[in-house]
């Protein structure tokens, strides 16, 4: 029996999905962690933790760049889509890509049946991108936190030596 025109290939859209999440842990990387280097650096110069708009404005400005790690992820997945020919124009793919990113579906636009199977894992991607900052920026706060109500955190405490 020939197989089917449905016949549904796992390998390539789990390795391009595998490799996919791999640089979005990356993309996150690169723009989350010099935020918990400058939100250090404040605390240290005791700039941060003390005034309530400053910090304000630390809280915005960790949630502004981590949109914008999420934005890039997205993009990237777009770019993917079009690459596989599933779209023909990047907006197509881009507005499709953050419905999966943000697990929210896209049932209008509906993928070849050879790469259907990115969808779920973009939005498996986008739920532990998601987490990832929510725990940064839960960091954050609790750090800022921590310093408003005077109390040392373990990384503040002298060590004995």
């Amino acid at each position: 029996m020939a197989p089917s025109p449905d016949h549904v290939a796992i390998l390539l859209p789990l390795g391009v999905a595998v490799t996919l999440t791999f640089w979005t842990v990356i993309i996150h990387a690169l723009v989350l962690m010099p935020i918990i280097y400058f939100v250090r650096y404040e605390l240290r110069h005791g700039r941060a933790g003390v005034l309530f708009w400053r910090d304000v404005g630390i809280v915005a400005g960790v949630t502004l760049v981590a949109l914008a790690a999420h934005l890039i992820a997205i993009a990237a997945w777009a770019l993917v889509f079009t690459l596989c020919g599933e779209f023909s124009q990047l907006t197509a793919a881009f507005y499709h890509s953050g419905m999966n990113y943000t697990t929210l579906g896209d049932s209008s636009n509906v993928m070849s049946p050879s790469w259907r199977l990115l969808a779920p894992l973009e939005a498996a991607n986008g739920m532990l991108m998601f987490g990832v900052s929510t725990a940064v920026l839960f960091a954050v706060i609790y750090r800022l936190t921590q310093t408003r109500l005077g109390e040392q955190s373990s990384y503040d405490k002298p060590r004995r030596e």
